[in-house]
């Protein structure tokens, strides 16, 4: 019978959470730079 290979499962878990980390980060930068690029436009004169 096969024994369970914890490092391996461990190591997948941490690549996930850091991938998944990244991401959120991504986001957060994205939307800064939204919402400074809408801050930095002035608004339309009417």
């Amino acid at each position: 019978m096969a024994r369970t290979n914890y490092e391996f499962e461990k190591r997948k878990r941490d690549l996930e959470k850091k991938q998944k980390q990244e991401a959120k980060r991504l986001r957060k930068l994205e939307r800064k730079r939204q919402q400074a690029a809408d801050a930095s436009t002035p608004p339309p004169s009417a």
